[in-house]
Order: C-alpha cells, then structure tokens, then sequence
C-alpha cells in the first residue's frame, strides 16, 4: 500500500529530529562520570550496582535515599547497570534515547491535537537541540529528567486519545501514566493543571464565555465545565500525596535549606529573578553552568523589575487570549510547571539550574513557534525567510550544545568551566577540589578548597574537604581544625565524621577515630568503605565480634568487596573458626585472583583447619 504524503512527512520529520540527537550527543559515548552526584546515584550505590534484583526492587520502593523518593528512577538505573554494567557511555547514550523519545513523542502529541505541522516539528527541533537541555541529558544522574518527561508526554498523549474518544480504561492508562512519571521525578505534580490548560488550547474543550469576558481574557479562568475539573480530581489526589511525601523526604533527608537562613522576601525575588533569568538565557544560551549558587544579595528593584515583566506579559497574553490562545497556553505553561523548582521551597544552595527548564521550555517554545506561523502567514516569501531563520538558528542551538556537552566529559572539566563562567561560584570551586583531590592533585585541590572558603566562609563541605586534605598532606592539626569547624556547623555530618576518624587515626587515636566513625555511621549507615575501616580499627583492638559485625554490613553492602573478605577472613581465623575464614579468603581471591595476602592466609587456615587435634 503506498503512504500518504502526510504520513511520509511525519516520518521524515521523526527521523530528522532522531539524526540530530544523536549527532549531537553522540559524544556522550566517551564521556565519564561526574563527581556530582553520579556516585551516590549509579556508581557507589550498591542497591543500583547490583543490578534489577528483588532487593534491589524492595529498597527502590522504601529508601529516601538523597532527600528523593523516586523508585522508578532506580529502577531504571538497576537495568541499565543489569545490562550494560557501569559502562558511562552507555548509560549515556541510554539517556540520550530517552530524550530522542521525549522529543518524537512531543512532536507527535502537538501534531495530534492542533494538526499544525511546522510549529509542532519547531516546538520539537528546540526541545531536542536547545544548549540547556544538556544537563538533563549528559548528566548520568539526572535520568529522573528524560525519564519523567517520557511519562508527562505520555499522559498527555493517552489524555488526548480518552478526550476525542472516552473509555474507562482510556482513563486508568492515562492515571496509570501519570503515576509513573510521579514515581519517576515529583516535578510531575502540575500535570493536572497542564491537561486543564490543553482543555482550553489546543483540544478546544473550555467554551469562550460572553464578550465582555472574551475582551477581557477572563473567560480563561471563568468558563471551565465543572466535569472537566472533576475529571482531574484523581489526579489532583496523586499529585498532593507525592508532594507530602516529597516534602517530607527533604525535611528528613535535610535538603531543604532553613528558613531562618533564607527570608521569604529573599526567595521571592530571588523566584522572580530565576523566571526572567530563564527566559534570557533559553534566548541566548551562553554562560551555562552546571550550578548557579544563592547570590549573596537581591534587591528590591531585582524583584519588583521581574514582578512587572510576568505581570505585562501576562496581562498581554490574557488580552490576546480569544485571537491568540497558543500564547496564553504556552506562557501559563512555562510559569505553572517552573513553580516546584522556583525557590519558594528552597532545596539545596543553587538559585537555578538549566535542568529545571526541560518541561517547563516548552511553554515558551509554543509562543515561539506558533508566533512564527503568525509572522509566516500564507505569503511565500515571508514563509521562506521564517524557515531560513529557523533552520539557521536551530544550527547555531546544535553548535552551542555540541560545546556544552562537551564540558560533561569528566568532573575536572566540567567545574572548572563553572568556575570561570559564573563569578564567585563557591559550589564549583569546592566540587573542582574535590575532583582534583579524588584524581590525586592535592595542592591544587586545596587552593580551590581555599577559595571556596574565601567566597563562603561557613560552607561546609569546602570545610570537611580541606580537612581531608590537609590531612593527607601530613598537616594532621590543620586538617583537623577545619574538621572541626565543619562539624560545629553540622554534627551530623558522615564526610566530617569519616574524616575526622581518618586524621585521628594517622594520630594514633584508633579508640577516638572509631567514636568518629560510629557517629558518621548513624548519618550514613550504607557506607561499606567506612564499615570496612571501622571493622579493622576494632580488629586491631582486639574488639573481634563487634569488627565482623562491621565486617558482615561492609560485605552486605558490597558483596564485591575483596579487602573486606580477607579481612573479614583474618577475624575469623584469629578467633578459630577455620572452616568460615577459609570461605571468605576463597571469595577473596576469586574476585582477586592476584592478592597475595589471601593467598597466603587461605593455605594458613587450610593447614590449621587440617592439623591433627591437640598439635
């Protein structure tokens, strides 16, 4: 059967936006990950690098691990691993997928409801190419960004099909759908306001009130069926459990930042800076980085300048509203779907991050592109002057996020762009320590550590850093001063707590560098590293029993860890029982085959265990 030309079209178009993902993601392939959060979701979590197992399941589902609960998310990191192993470029290019998914189904959704064929292709070509989706896409960690956007696409989509045709079961895949993109990533929560948005523009479903609300633009919010906003009920509920979960989970995790720190005033404006901020920066994309911190200031004029330019526009897209729906449907878009991520609940220390706008862009990429189609018209020469301008800016977008990506290539690369974009980037700073610690280049670690500290005096982890490697330089009083600067600020602190331990323990203060590490452990009970060198300070102690029980959660948490089985073995041994030390040297060696020391302690044992009674 021969297609349609129509059909022959979409599937050009799809393929075209496919091709220019991957063209300019494909770099992702060599990249490595990141040390920003990268560990502590893929590569040092043992849940996810055992792989998609029943307890690996079970936790996804029960764990606030990160101040998060979206057990979706790990489960896709735990198949990923099951399948590909801990191969960055893979999970890479997996997450690139994602997002060519995202975009074709977004392409596909806005072609459904409004038939509009270019605008839909352009709202989609920005989507897939514009430089500040990069970090949802390059960063290995922010999976929970393409995956929950496959989820709100696909509501939307199985949304559209239950209006133009309703079902009950049409109904349960779309609550279903939503669902799982809450389980994915909590953003998700204004969706319902979002299906009540597509109610109005583009599915038709919200009559136009009288004339004088129509002049107005006031028959937006005054001519809503009562069914419609029953419709949304269930999802409504859905939304406010994961948002009470959520907040929860942050309060206890202690992301969110205090408010006695943060006045309400500050957040406000500093909510209405970040909405312009956004703006400015999706239409000149320069200057991006991977984390904008608090500023130490806002001012009044800051807030107030913003506060006009959202009311303006709003109140001209409001004015234009019954000649122009499309422009009040995408600017009530962009404003809705940024309020989880604007501030007013402050989580963490950035002001902004690009990844926030990977929903809430498209908004603003339905005013663009349909404001185009306005401009094109039907005349011919101003149609082929739009797409020349279009197609010449969707290249520069490819150009400018070709360079972007290519900061995410490792952690040393990706900081010290931070550093030098934005000024005073005290987060960066501290983040650049940290990798050139881990890789090792301990002087230039401690200036970044240092200049974390200059910019931000109390911040704490640049606190906690310096110590460590202050301490590993040999300046033991040093790096326990600043140590203990940071636990003064945060008693609960793991990283302190461990480093703390670590420098007494250079001291020789094994019975107080073990106190250290206990406390640490109630903060971070998942750490094996920390179990492992706590079993050895008690082992060396005598305190046999209570280092295997430290032994046996190290190797709960990471059954791969060789170290822990020989020194598990030892223990074992010192205390006679042969036949259990010898399964652990074993296991040992199997997973290393050229370590020695097992090697030797397992034929010690075996001799032991062989020798006749009474020798």
């Amino acid at each position: 059967m021969k297609e349609s030309p129509a059909r022959n079209k979409i599937i050009f178009t799809c393929l075209f936006l496919a091709a220019a993902i991957f063209a300019v993601y494909s770099q992702t392939a060599g990249h490595q990950f990141v040390s920003y959060d990268d560990g502590v979701y893929i590569t040092e979590n043992p849940h996810v690098k055992a792989g998609l197992t029943m307890e690996g399941i079970y936790w996804a589902f029960t764990a606030q691990h990160e101040s998060n609960w979206h057990p979706i998310t790990w489960l896709s990191h735990m198949l990923d691993v099951s399948m590909f192993g801990l191969h960055p470029g893979a999970l890479h290019l997996i997450n690139t997928a994602y997002h060519a998914a995202d975009t074709l189904l977004l392409f596909l959704l806005l072609l459904r409801m409004t038939g509009a064929h270019w605008p839909s292709a352009l709202v989609a070509a920005l989507f897939a190419l514009h430089p500040m989706h990069v970090e949802s896409v390059a960063w290995a960690a922010e999976r929970k960004d393409v995956l929950s956007a496959f989820f709100w696409v696909l509501t939307l989509m199985l949304y559209e099909r239950y209006v133009k045709r309703p079902g009950r079961m049409r109904y349960l895949l779309t609550i279903c759908s939503f669902a799982l993109g809450l389980l994915s990533k909590p953003m998700l929560v204004t969706l319902p306001l979002i299906m009540l948005l597509m109610d109005y523009w583009p599915l038709g479903r919200v009559q136009q009130g009288t004339a004088l609300q129509q002049a107005s633009g006031m028959s937006v919010f005054k001519s809503f069926p009562r069914r419609l906003i029953i419709e949304k009920v269930p999802f409504f509920a859905l939304s406010a459990i994961i948002s009470i979960v959520t907040i929860f989970t942050q309060h206890k995790g202690g992301a969110m930042a205090s408010v006695k720190g943060l006045p309400f005033s500050f957040r406000a404006i500093n909510a209405l800076w970040s909405y312009v901020v956004y703006i400015g920066k999706m239409i000149w994309p320069m200057h991006l980085a991977v984390i904008y911190p608090l500023p130490s200031t806002l001012t009044i004029v800051q807030g107030l300048f913003s506060g006009l330019l959202l009311a303006g526009t709003t109140t001209v897209v409001l004015r234009y509203a019954k000649r122009h729906p499309y422009f009040l449907a995408g600017w009530l878009w962009y404003l809705i779907t940024l309020v989880p991520v604007i501030g007013l609940v402050q989580v963490g220390r950035q002001s902004m991050s690009d990844r926030y706008t990977y929903i809430p862009s498209i908004g603003l990429f339905i005013m663009i592109a349909w404001g185009l189609q306005i401009v094109a018209g039907d005349n011919r020469f101003r149609r082929a002057a739009v797409t020349a301008i279009a197609g010449i800016t969707l290249l520069a977008l490819s150009a400018c996020a070709w360079l972007q990506i290519g900061y995410w290539k490792d952690s040393i690369t990706l900081f010290s762009h931070a550093v030098k974009t934005v000024a005073g980037n005290y987060v960066a700073h501290e983040s650049l320590g940290y990798a050139l610690a881990q890789g090792g280049s301990l002087d230039e670690a401690a200036y970044h550590y240092s200049e974390a500290l200059r910019i931000s005096p109390d911040y704490e982890r640049a606190l906690t850093g310096i110590g460590n490697v202050l301490v590993k330089q040999g300046k033991i009083k040093e790096g326990i001063y600043y140590t203990n600067k940071a636990l003064l600020l945060n008693p609960d602190s793991a990283e302190a707590h461990f480093n703390m331990g670590f420098a007494l323990m250079k001291q020789g203060h094994d019975e107080e560098a073990a106190r250290h590490y206990s406390e640490g452990l109630r903060s971070d009970p998942e750490n094996a590293e920390i179990h492992f060198i706590l079993g050895v300070t008690l082992a060396t102690q005598g305190r046999l029993d209570e280092a295997i029980r430290h032994f046996s959660e190290a190797l709960r948490i990471s059954p791969g860890f060789a170290e822990g089985h020989y020194s598990m073995g030892v223990a074992l041994l010192r205390q006679g029982k042969f036949s259990d030390s010898i399964r652990h040297f074993s296991e040992a060696l199997r997973l290393r085959p050229d370590f020695a020391e097992a090697g030797q302690s397992l034929r010690e044992a075996m001799q032991l265990r062989d020798a006749p009674a009474g020798n």
